[in-house]
């Protein structure tokens, strides 16, 4: 029997990862070692997407940095498979930013606040999720209009409650860390809000905002293209994918979820990175109309770090099954209808929709509330990184954290700027909207 590890030697083992990639050098970060351009790895990426909907897709990344930032998971993974990484692995968000930490419901009712957007999970290096959450933060600042010196304190403040809290769990019992809750988040202002605008966000009022009722019942809107009701082969395709679904969910959750019957279904557009992958919803009726549920069903691609990150174990062939196996390793609790499923051999992920989900309006942000928003997401993010993640090896990486945070700072100051660049280039693709002059 191999003998157990000691919280010592597992400290030593972060410390000797010091010499495969010093922490300096964390902020490595240069542009001319790019073989490939971004653009055409964002083309790539739409392979498989509703062709339709790809134009959308970059319109929405058009419309700022920090929208192209979002939009641009598969331009990042490339770039950081450039240089060296630490070799320290946990499961990786694979997209950290701001907006990707919001609210939800628990299984038992309660409101939570954790990451809660995991298409791009993998197991990875812990800094990448780092580096691209410091990042979001400066391209945030930006877009909230933030003086650029009180956006890089926002990370800095960041980057010191990452490393404070990763000492933390690694001075504390295992089942300690997999309990841990963040008790103060309803006392910081922009948590705050997202909190209470969570708790409006029920079934009930989707039901009044997203369908109508009609002489043959109550049926989705018609708004495309970001909403659409769905009939026909195409509504049964969804339809028959549900009890594949409620087999990926524990068995007492089976048996509620078999006491709703489907409605309605339609194709709903999501976020920015999202839009192209097909994504449904499905109304279901529960104890008579005024009971709805709504699913999302939306379709997940591979991951955008796959092709630079060797797995120890084969990923699971569906993919909505990887992020919900990603969801639940970081996440303290998860949806209790999270799931997944197939629609005509394509992966899909299935969760409640706008079940008391909000998340941050970094429009709204001024430069405390972006410095507070930015060290809950410093602790929700080594949380995440604890549970899924050896923390007492994280812990002896960064060390003291100074030249942690010094290394980080320096990469996502570099790569918000490349991000504005790159920003540029879409802007200047898109096609220029034509003016009618006025008789």
């Amino acid at each position: 029997m191999k003998p157990k590890e000691t919280n010592t030697s597992l400290r030593e083992q972060g410390e000797q990862q010091r010499k495969v990639l010093p922490r300096v050098d964390l902020a490595n970060f240069t542009p001319a070692n790019r073989k490939r351009k971004p653009l055409d790895l964002l083309d790539e990426s739409t392979h498989d997407r509703v062709a339709a909907l790809v134009k959308l897709k970059n319109e929405r990344m058009a419309m700022s940095p920090f929208g192209f930032f979002r939009g641009a998971v598969p331009v990042m993974a490339y770039d950081l498979s450039l240089d060296p990484h630490t070799g320290i692995e946990c499961q990786l968000c694979g997209d950290a930013h701001v907006q990707n930490l919001g609210a939800y419901a628990a299984p038992d009712g309660r409101l939570i606040f954790d990451i809660n957007d995991f298409d791009e999970t993998l197991r990875g290096p812990f800094e990448w999720d780092v580096k691209r959450m410091a990042t979001s933060i400066l391209l945030a600042g930006n877009t909230a209009k933030i003086k650029p010196a009180a956006s890089k304190e926002a990370a800095e403040l960041f980057l010191t409650a990452y490393c404070s809290m990763m000492d933390q769990f690694a001075r504390m019992p295992v089942l300690a860390v997999a309990r841990f809750q963040v008790h103060r988040l309803a006392s910081v202002a922009p948590v705050e809000k997202i909190l209470r605008k969570a708790e409006h966000e029920t079934p009930v009022c989707s039901l009044k905002r997203l369908t109508e009722v009609t002489a043959k019942g109550r049926v989705f809107k018609s708004t495309p293209p970001v909403l659409r009701p769905v009939t026909g082969k195409e509504a049964k395709a969804v339809l028959e994918s549900l009890p594949e679904f409620a087999k990926s969910i524990l068995p007492e959750r089976q048996r509620f979820f078999a006491k709703f019957t489907p409605k309605a279904v339609a194709f709903k557009v999501v976020g920015t990175g999202s839009v192209g992958l097909r994504d449904y919803c499905v109304l279901l009726e529960g104890n008579g109309p005024e009971d709805p549920l709504f699913l999302q069903v939306k379709q997940e691609a591979k991951s955008a770090y796959a092709p630079y990150l060797k797995q120890d174990r084969p990923l699971p062939k569906n993919d909505g099954q990887r992020v919900v196996e990603g969801q639940r390793a970081m996440q303290l609790q998860s949806d209790p209808l999270l799931g997944w499923t197939t629609i005509d051999g394509r992966s899909y992920l299935v969760r409640q929709l706008d079940d008391h989900k909000a998340s941050v309006d970094i429009t709204t942000l001024n430069a405390s509330a972006l410095a507070a928003y930015a060290v809950v997401c410093g602790e929700m993010l080594s949380r995440g990184h604890a549970r899924s993640g050896e923390c007492r090896v994280i812990d002896g990486y960064i060390g003291n954290g100074v030249r942690f945070k010094q290394g980080i700072l320096g990469f996502a100051t570099a790569y918000a700027t490349q991000t504005v660049e790159d920003w540029k280039l879409l802007v200047s693709r898109q096609p220029k909207k034509q003016v009618t002059s006025k008789k």
